[in-house]
């Protein structure tokens, strides 16, 4: 049986840094995604998709692949994987969903992908990954070892500030924006 495992990082560096562990220890890149924001992709065009990889961490595996992706309500993310495929997918589709409903069709609880969704829109970077039940104690204890976003805290920060679940129609999030 394969799991679904996600962890949320504040920056993409740290999100990285989890991505090259997990391919270290032997996990498929293949079985690996990222998606999330990066201060040196923002003045790239999303409409230009990969090739920015090299330029931001990885000169062999996943990262080296990363592309960008402009998602609504979050606007452009670099992003690679089986999971950023299939939001790239939803996005051009017009599908509903995007983000949330990319990680809830691989088997995330919905409340949880809100969350991920939100946090990747407020500059947060996303790691999931597809672990057969074998593998899934080592992919744990490298996400959890790169120092993850506690769920629990940030969705209570969240909600403090009004939040209720990601809404795609939003406008995507600017630091210091006024309300937020």
């Amino acid at each position: 049986m394969t799991r679904t495992i996600t962890r949320s990082y504040d920056t993409y560096d740290q999100a990285a840094a989890a991505v090259e562990k997990l391919e270290q220890a032997g996990i498929s890149s293949t079985d690996i995604s990222v998606v999330g924001r990066d201060e040196r992709a923002k003045d790239s065009n999303a409409a230009e998709g990969a090739g920015i990889g090299a330029g931001i961490g990885g000169a062999a595996g996943l990262l080296a692949g990363i592309g960008l992706l402009a998602i609504p309500g979050i606007g452009p993310v670099v992003a690679a994987g089986w999971l950023a495929s299939t939001a790239a997918g939803a996005v051009a589709g017009a599908a509903a969903g995007g983000l949330v409903g990319s990680l809830t069709s691989a088997g995330v609880d919905e409340d949880e992908a809100h969350y991920y969704a939100e946090t990747v829109r407020r500059g947060g970077t996303v790691v999931s990954v597809r672990a057969a039940q074998e593998y899934a104690a080592t992919v744990e204890a490298i996400l959890d070892g790169a120092t993850p976003i506690d769920r629990e805290s940030r969705v209570a920060q969240y909600r403090r500030e009004g939040w209720t679940r990601f809404d795609e129609t939003a406008d995507p999030y600017v630091r210091g924006q006024a309300g937020i």
